[in-house]
Formats: C-alpha cells, structure tokens, sequence
C-alpha cells in the first residue's frame, strides 16, 4: 500500500469523520501516501493537514461531469494501489470503479459497486457509529478498532482565536443546513439568559448564520454574548471550541469539529436520533433530546426545511434545564 485515495464529497461533518480514516491508515502504512478527494467548500477542513500529501476537489460549479471527468483523469494518472470510496452516490463511484487502483473498495449502495474490488452493507438503523461503518471498508487490511476523527488547526489558527480565550467561556452553534435539527432560536436566548455571568459566550457559523445569531443577542438580556459568525474559518472555530468549558451544537457540522478537537460537547438532538449513527465522540459528550418518545420521530435521516406535523414538538419539548444539567455535570468533572 503505497499510494491510497480516500472519496468523501458529502457535507462538512461527512468528511470530518472519515478523517477517522486517515488516522487508522496512517498508523498501519506510514510511509504511504494518503490523498483525499472532497467537493468544494469543504477543503478548508483539510488545509495543511500532515498526514495528507494532497487534497482533489470536486467542483461542481465549474460543470459537474466536466470536473468529474477532469479528476478521473487526474486519479488514474496516480496509479492508486487503494481507492475507498464513503460515498455512496453514482459520481463517485464512476470515479472509484473506472480509478485503474489495484483495489477499490465501497458500500453496496453505491450504484457502481458492483464493479469495486469489496463493498460492504450500510446500515444507518444498526446503531454502530458511521466511524464503525466507514471502518469496514480497511476492516480487512488493519484491524476492527475504528479511530476517531481528528483535525489540525494550525499555530496560526490558535493564535487566531486565543484573543477570546481569556476567561471562561462557552461556544453555541445555533443553525443548521436543516430546520428540523435546528434548535429553536428563542429557546437558545433562554438557555443564555440562563448561564451564570461569569461565562463569556461565543456565537460561531458562517457569514449566513451571522442575522440568525444577531437575532440571538438582540432578544437576550445577557450582556456577554458575542456573535462570531464569518470571523472564523472552519479549523479556527474547532480551535476555539477546544477550550471552551461547553459547546452546545445541534446534530449538525460543528458537533463533528468538536469531536475532532476532542472538545466538550453538549449536542442536541430535534428531528433526528442518535442511533443513526452520527452522534458526538468527545470524551466529554453528552446527548439531549425530548424526554419522551414521540410519534413522528425521527421524521427522516437528515431533517427538513419545516416540522411535517407542524409542531416541532421534539424540539420544542426539550427543557432548558436539560442543557442546564450538562454543563453542571461537565463544571463538576472539570
């Protein structure tokens, strides 16, 4: 195993737990040389990553099947001994079929699978974590133990954030690509409201989350809270929750930052349900969801842009005092 591709162009917290995956390929073939194919918007995640000699990007936006066919060529002149593809669309598997590695590996779902070396059965519903199912795919040539996401923000990512890292604080990431994994936004001005002052609170998410997190601050009458949002990039946010006492996430991308820095983790859970597979994997993590079971949920894998009932209740039924309780469990053990 000289030369491995690893295929994961799905969303942001997609591509950080298959970086679980190039921990556990790195520790069993050290001198190879590890690549990493993800579409565009995500590679910042990977920026200097040093156990990866290079990262491919998809890029869609320059024509799909243009940028498609542009990177086959690119791959096949790598001469891969190993291709695995997480992925379980048709483009990427076009990619990994047809990629001249020795060996391609992926999940049945993927409609080229047929044509890889092995493929293995995806199951979001069997409980194992998705590092445990991705772990299948090198299960064969290292061992059944999965490694745990991790990414590396630089010195200068650190020195970036360290200005606001001077007293206790807390971070919250309060949207999601999802309305239905969303917490709602006035029961995050309450658990403000609520914290003791002698947290700084931190607001992060994307130049698009910066009037959701406005709205926020406006609505709240704690004086120490500051909005973040499209100051930081992808690593430096992760650099910044390290240290935080808590990071309160929905079920959505940030939640997988913390796991990668190994930061504290409060994640909350509306639509959708841990057992799906993509819970957090900090040593301190913990879940929070609506305390009874609910007809409806989960109502899908991924959420939607509006409750399907109407109610939201499976957000809307979660208790202040359920975050409450987490971070004085975390303020004990720390």
């Amino acid at each position: 195993m000289k030369k491995i591709l690893i295929i994961q162009t799905a969303f942001l917290g997609d591509v950080v737990l298959a970086t679980a995956l190039v921990e556990k390929l790195h520790t069993y073939y050290p001198e190879a040389q590890l690549d990493f194919l993800l579409r565009k918007g995500n590679e910042g995640l990977l920026k200097d990553h040093p156990l990866l000699r290079q990262v491919l990007i998809w890029n869609k936006q320059e024509g799909k099947y243009k940028s498609l066919l542009r990177l086959l060529s690119q791959i096949r002149a790598e001469t891969y001994d190993l291709v695995v593809n997480v992925q379980r669309f048709g483009a990427t598997g076009f990619l990994t079929a047809f990629s001249g590695a020795k060996e391609t590996v992926g999940f049945e779902k993927n409609p080229f699978s047929r044509l890889f070396t092995r493929r293995y059965v995806h199951d979001v519903r069997s409980g194992t974590h998705e590092v445990e199912r991705n772990n299948m795919l090198i299960q064969s040539i290292t061992n059944a133990k999965p490694a745990k996401p991790k990414l590396y923000p630089s010195q200068a990512d650190f020195a970036k954030v360290e200005q606001w890292k001077q007293e206790p604080f807390i971070c919250m990431a309060p949207t999601s690509v999802w309305f239905t994994k969303q917490y709602p936004q006035e029961q995050w001005v309450q658990l403000i409201n609520s914290l003791d002052p002698k947290y700084k609170v931190y607001l992060l998410g994307s130049p698009a989350d910066k009037q959701h997190c406005e709205e926020i601050i406006s609505q709240s009458i704690n004086q120490r809270v500051e909005n973040l949002c499209g100051q930081l990039n992808l690593l430096q946010s992760a650099a910044l929750m390290r240290d935080a006492v808590l990071n309160y996430v929905n079920d959505s991308g940030p939640m997988h930052l913390a796991s990668a820095l190994n930061a504290p983790t409060c994640a909350i859970y509306c639509s959708t349900v841990p057992r799906f597979g993509f819970g957090p994997l900090a040593d301190f993590a913990q879940v929070v969801e609506r305390e009874e079971p609910l007809y409806c949920r989960p109502c899908g894998l991924h959420g939607h842009k509006a409750c399907p009932q109407g109610h939201f209740k499976c957000a809307r039924e979660i208790k202040n005092e359920q975050l409450l309780e987490v971070l004085r469990v975390r303020e004990l053990g720390s």
